[in-house]
């Protein structure tokens, strides 16, 4: 009996993932559309704010389920709190960055694209983490770059030499979200994973709406006309599908996890052409299958490779 429960654990911790990764593709869609209505920083805002919203409601929900008072932060402990606010906002401004870039590129580029080249992230951490902590850098993950490097080529040069601005901006945005997933990494132990996205999503909303006012005539009017994208984009992407991601990853192994979460951009691209009819060219579908497969790869755990093995029989 106690083997079926894993099993049924390990399922529908799988299907919380997918759910999770179709969630984060079909959300490029909404951000597409949502550009017709408002300028990055105004979408990102409204979209933050609805985040904001619905994880305040997530923190209440479960703190009256489990027979709590309800406490923002969820702890009176000073050190606790301190770390989720530091927390929250280091990867909240992370975060801005990366969306910004993201909104900023989908508007001059696929969706599809912008699928495939924000997964990059899976690829980056690794080496980021290298060039802030000194984390130990695997023979697979160079090779998987290495792999990816060829796949952006494929992607983003054309047969000029020249390379399309919202895929530029696209890859930006790869690096920041590195970077937030690093921060994440770092902040979250011992901490309320749904409270330090509160203040994260908290901190997107006042840095995206100062911006805003600066930098653009935010409007309204059509922040209105394009409240469903913008939900979907808000509620769907950041609430919903960050809830699945931290629900199914305790009943999934870490590595399994991140290969199913990568599909994202797979669901990104046939959202793409199914609903926008985005069709890509055969350069830009082999760039693609190519980084999906150097996101596959750099989650293979080094004791599963033929090398490793031979390296530790000789031993």
């Amino acid at each position: 009996m106690e083997k079926s429960s894993t099993n049924k654990n390990s399922l529908s911790g799988m299907l919380m993932l997918t759910l999770c990764a179709f969630i984060w593709g079909t959300a490029f869609i909404a951000q597409s559309v949502g550009g017709e209505y408002a300028e990055p920083l105004t979408f990102n805002c409204a979209r933050s704010f609805s985040a904001t919203i619905f994880l305040f409601c997530c923190c209440l929900l479960f703190d009256k389920m489990a027979g709590k008072p309800f406490k923002v932060l969820g702890t009176d402990d000073p050190a606790l709190r301190r770390r989720t606010i530091k927390g929250g906002i280091i990867c909240g401004i992370a975060l801005t960055l990366a969306s910004f870039m993201q909104q900023l590129g989908i508007m001059y580029t696929t969706v599809g694209k912008s699928g495939f080249i924000t997964a990059l992230y899976i690829v980056l951490v690794p080496f980021l983490s290298y060039a802030i902590y000194r984390t130990r850098i695997s023979l697979i993950q160079c090779i998987s770059v290495l792999i990816a490097a060829v796949g952006m080529y494929f992607i983003c040069i054309n047969e000029g030499f020249s390379i399309n601005k919202g895929d530029f901006y696209t890859l930006v945005c790869a690096f920041c979200f590195a970077a937030q997933i690093i921060a994440v990494d770092k902040f979250i132990t011992n901490l309320d994973g749904v409270r330090l996205s509160l203040v994260q999503f908290a901190t997107c909303t006042l840095l995206n709406g100062l911006l805003m006012f600066i930098f653009e005539t935010p409007s309204l009017t059509n922040v209105l006309l394009g409240w469903l994208p913008i939900a979907y984009a808000g509620i769907m992407s950041s609430g919903v599908a960050y809830t699945l991601q931290i629900v199914g990853q305790k009943h999934c192994n870490p590595v399994l996890a991140c290969m199913i979460m990568s599909l994202e951009s797979a669901f990104a691209l046939v959202s793409g052409w199914l609903l926008l009819g985005q069709a890509m060219s055969s350069r830009e579908i082999t760039g693609c299958v190519l980084v999906f497969a150097a996101i596959m790869l750099a989650q293979i755990p080094a004791e599963l490779l033929p090398w490793s093995k031979k390296q530790a029989e000789t031993i």
